[in-house]
């Protein structure tokens, strides 16, 4: 999916002893958005846009060792062993390794000319290299983050390059003492890591601006070459994974608070320890008027939260996984008050709200950090929960635009709509990427994730298996067993698929991902799991999950 952006030049911070102005390059293809203010409360910015810049090069994904240089090692010394070894058999081990002595010096000394002759030109490359890591940074970046004016506050938004974890910082007025100037919407913002850097110049004494470049959209024909054009070619399922997390923000879920001590106790033990093994989760114990209870697999480590009462009327036990992409909140601990936690249930997206006073930091977690066909299946959070006809989805976009936020309640009243359609027709919004829930003030807010219509039809589904799957089960032509042994759950059912009966079977371990499968359709026969399960297996994982939500 390919993104285009224009900015006008590129964002910078100029800062000297007195004063920093940071100056962010919007894009001028969309509209016109801007603002320009006086930072107030400079640490808290400070940090909380420094938690964001984590969220950006998050990626939690496993990388392999580069072993390259070892095997040819090894290939080398591999040919020496062997000739030792002939040597030895044929009893004429003297005078071989004195030939060996003699090649070994002889390669030395072509090693030391080599060297001679090829080291400018690898200084050289290295040092080109590290130039480009230091200047070029901005390749790092999947997507430069969103940034949304809206009448009560301005917030950024990114997601990270593992497409598993969204980040969002709002910052409401009273952080800034003075404004001059703004214009609601929504803009992509030139970003890169000497930017990052700059932030941490940031200081209680220094006068900071903080400004949306509002000049970036005058038409210029003279200054033309200053616009700086960026085109990204986005995999789907990027944009699927940031519209599955803010999908989820519109969904209940068990919400509990925490002190900010609870959470640098698990990030000290996630800091201390590294899991060898799984089941490499983090299991929450709620229990109506108690002390929240953490506990930390596989070691079983349990932490209590004496500070943070839960108040649900429910007991629940919730395990998610992907814990060590909570370390994000590091750094906002010093100047959070409390954080909010919502758990969409065991192995669904959760997410952690932090308090930050006039600002607020949102950090939404997908439900694993490996967002491989190994889960596919595990939910849909994109699927339609209310048909709207299409007038009356425009009539409450166009009344929410007005306002810019709005609670369902108030725009139901206003429109004289049932709080059940307006619901339904806000949530179709967010899924396409037009709105966002905020989480913090249980408000709806318009943000335009990008400026072109997203194609939603291809965004829903990760592959032709899974909306297949959708189909089966909608159908009602799925039926599923489970049967758990130390910890497998085996799922065995039936599937109706073109006037034939499968009867698929799946293993999920504790760590929720599908370890093997089996089927008797074509798909499967071609192909085992080796491009990920059929859409008979696939059914009977979403078939269990909706029937144990």
């Amino acid at each position: 999916m390919l993104f285009n952006y224009k900015y006008g030049g590129s964002s910078s911070v100029q800062s000297s002893a007195s004063s920093t102005g940071m100056s962010f390059a919007p894009d001028t293809l969309r509209e016109p958005t801007f603002f320009v203010g006086q930072l107030g409360k400079h640490i808290h910015f400070r940090e909380a846009i420094s938690a964001l810049h984590d969220v950006v090069i998050s990626d939690m994904r496993f990388k392999p060792k580069d072993k390259t240089e070892y095997l040819e090692w090894a290939k080398k010394q591999e040919d020496i062993w062997l000739s030792e070894y002939i040597g030895e058999k044929i009893g004429a081990k003297d005078e071989i390794e004195n030939k060996i002595k003699t090649v070994r010096e002889e390669l030395k000394q072509v090693n030391a000319e080599r060297q001679k002759v090829m080291g400018p030109f690898n200084k050289a490359k290295r040092e080109y290299f590290n130039y480009i890591y230091e200047k070029d940074r901005d390749a790092w970046f999947v997507l430069d983050p969103v940034i949304t004016v809206h009448p009560d506050e301005i917030f950024f938004e990114c997601f990270s390059q593992d497409e598993s974890t969204y980040g969002k910082l709002g910052c409401n007025y009273n952080v800034f003492k003075k404004i001059n100037e703004f214009e609601c919407g929504t803009t992509n913002i030139d970003y890169s890591d000497a930017l990052y850097k700059e932030f941490q110049k940031i200081r209680n004494y220094k006068e900071t601006e903080f400004k949306v470049d509002p000049s970036g959209f005058e038409v210029a024909t003279e200054n033309e070459d200053l616009y700086k054009e960026v085109k990204i070619d986005l995999p789907d399922s990027w944009v699927r994974g940031f519209l599955q997390v803010s999908s989820a923000m519109t969904l209940g879920g068990a919400t509990f608070d925490l002190h900010p001590m609870d959470i640098y106790n698990i990030c000290l033990y996630l800091r201390r320890y590294k899991e060898k093994h799984g089941p490499r989760s983090m299991k929450y114990i709620l229990k109506p008027g108690e002390p929240i209870k953490v506990i930390l697999e596989p070691w079983n480590y349990e932490i209590n939260c004496p500070r943070s009462i839960y108040n649900g009327t429910e007991e629940k036990e919730i395990r998610v996984w992907g814990r060590r992409r909570i370390l994000i909140l590091e750094r906002l601990l010093p100047v959070a008050k409390k954080f909010t936690i919502t758990l969409m249930g065991t192995g669904l997206p959760s997410f952690y709200v932090a308090d930050l006073g006039d600002m607020n930091f949102t950090l939404g977690l997908s439900g694993w950090t490996a967002n491989d066909w190994s889960r596919a299946g595990n939910f849909d959070l994109m699927a339609p929960r209310m048909q709207v006809d299409d007038i009356t989805k425009k009539t409450v976009y166009d009344a929410l635009k007005e306002n810019w936020v709005e609670d369902v309640d108030s725009l139901a009243n206003r429109l004289g709509l049932g709080t059940d359609v307006v619901g339904g027709a806000l949530s179709a919004y967010t899924q396409a990427g037009r709105a966002i829930y905020d989480m913090n003030l249980k408000k709806y807010r318009i943000r335009e994730l990008s400026r072109e219509p997203l194609p939603m039809d291809a965004l829903r589904f990760s592959s032709p298996q899974e909306g297949k799957a959708t189909q089966l089960i909608d159908a009602g032509k799925v039926t599923v067993q489970a049967t758990e042994n130390d910890g497998i759950l085996k799922l065995t059912g039936t599937v109706r698929d073109h006037h034939k009966t499968y009867h698929p079977e799946v293993w999920i371990d504790k760590d929720e991902r599908i370890t093997k499968g089996s089927c008797s359709c074509n798909f499967y026969n071609m192909n085992q799991m080796r491009k990920g399960p059929c859409e008979h297996i696939l059914a009977l994982r979403m078939k269990f999950n909706r029937d144990n939500k």
